[in-house]
């Protein structure tokens, strides 16, 4: 195969793959906002079973770290091919099951015991899926276009919001509230099985990326982890606080906005869906744009610009939503996916070009997954408590600009990684130091 096939094969893989995963992880956000505590956690009353839903929803946060070190591992050692297929299995069968499984009326506290089971392998199989992907894309296109390839991996989590999304609104749309409560919010779950059976097919026709092929002649790092941890370390908690923005803005635009209007404003789920839907749309136009500019005005620019819209927006986010004007909310919702897509575009070319190949998986997908714990874990909780001690969300987007100033601050001291050869970054002198940013140092 050409080295242009690979390149496209690989940019599919990675869009079709990333956003089944994503798919399967943002359902049970949709879920926990609109029936999961009603399902699992009856009694506690409304603000208590929306507090133990999203509990529930921190630990795939939670355990995404563990998916990270653990596939980075194996990717960095056997390949991003093998792992990659992994955890897409992973990921599917526990989607799968969550279908399937008896509410609190049937099975008491085992269901949600369960419930934290699957949502433990869920984080896990999404926190190697990214980092994998990401590389797929990297390590096969021309330094000058990886911000440009990476869109296609950043365009997947874009698709798996609207699939789920949009099979959700299509539900409740169709079946009257007593079926969606009793059997449909299942459909989702169950339809990731099929999803799965695509992804398998598609990634089981790659092949490696030729940049590991040529680390695994030289040698592999047998313990990746550890090196991350002893000579990248700044990297990825620099790293970790640039993206917690993106995060923390992503999960109370979608998540916590969607419970809150619903619940708290009486405003239906049909109509909050509709648009969340449609400001998916702008979200991908944005994702692609920003990307594709990062090639050129610098992955580093173009993050601290989207960063400084998306403190800026963090303050209108919440005032705009609770006017329950439908135009107002509308904006409100849409221009957050917006500013999200600006955030999220350079993410799969910067992160991957911060590290050698030895250990780029590690260090990729640890970064991006650390990230999600403090940015997304808590965030819906969180806002839930502010909410309901102030009477009012505008406390929640004051603590969302905080996430947006500490991500300024960390830009500032990560380099700019656009134009790096990624061949160079695993060479003798990335080797022999252990040290952070061996290709070229912060700028000043």
């Amino acid at each position: 195969m050409g080295a242009t096939g690979q390149m496209r094969r690989a940019a599919a893989a990675a869009l079709i793959g990333t956003a089944i995963e994503f798919y399967d992880f943002f359902i049970y956000g949709t879920a926990a906002a609109l029936v999961f505590g009603e399902v699992f956690f009856p009694g506690l009353g409304t603000v208590g079973a929306l507090l133990a839903a999203f509990s529930v929803y921190a630990v795939a946060f939670l355990a995404r770290p563990l998916g990270a070190v653990v596939f980075g591992h194996f990717g960095d050692r056997l390949g991003r091919k093998t792992t990659l297929v992994v955890s897409l299995l992973l990921m599917g069968l526990s989607t799968a099951v969550v279908g399937v499984l008896p509410g609190f009326a049937e099975w008491g506290w085992w269901a949600p015991a369960a419930l934290v089971v699957l949502r433990v392998c869920q984080g896990v199989g999404l926190g190697g899926e990214w980092g994998g992907a990401a590389l797929l894309v990297a390590e096969n296109a021309p330094a000058g276009r990886r911000g440009r390839y990476g869109a296609y991996l950043q365009l997947g989590p874009t698709t798996g919001f609207v699939l789920a999304n949009g099979i959700f609104l299509v539900l409740q749309l169709w079946l009257d509230e007593a079926a969606f409560r009793s059997w449909g919010w299942r459909v989702p779950f169950l339809a990731s099985l099929g999803l799965v059976a695509v992804g398998l097919f598609v990634r089981l026709r790659l092949e490696e990326t030729p940049l590991f092929r040529g680390e695994v002649r030289t040698g592999a790092e047998r313990a990746p982890v550890v090196e991350v941890l002893r000579g990248h370390w700044r990297t990825v908690l620099l790293g970790c606080g640039a993206i917690t923005v993106g995060y923390a803005l992503f999960y109370l635009t979608t998540t916590y906005s969607l419970a809150y209007a619903t619940t708290d404003l009486g405003v239906p789920s049909t109509v909050v869906l509709s648009m969340l839907l449609a400001g998916a749309v702008g979200k991908g136009v944005t994702v692609w744009l920003s990307a594709r500019r990062s090639d050129t005005w610098g992955r580093r620019r173009t993050l601290q610009g989207a960063t400084g819209l998306a403190v800026v927006w963090s303050l209108v986010l919440f005032p705009l939503l609770e006017t329950e004007r439908r135009g107002l909310m509308f904006l409100s919702l849409a221009g957050a996916m917006v500013v999200l897509g600006c955030l999220l575009g350079p993410l799969a070319a910067f992160l991957p070009e911060l590290f050698p190949t030895r250990v780029r998986y590690t260090g990729a997908a640890l970064t991006y997954n650390l990230g999600g714990v403090v940015g997304g874990a808590t965030t819906p909780l969180i806002a839930t408590r502010l909410t309901g001690t102030y009477g009012t969300a505008e406390p929640v987007g004051w603590y969302l600009a905080g996430f947006g100033v500490v991500a300024l601050l960390c830009l500032r001291l990560l380099p700019e990684t656009s134009g790096n050869d990624l061949s160079v970054a695993s060479g003798p002198v990335a080797r022999t130091t252990g040290t952070d940013f061996p290709i070229r140092p912060p700028a000043v």
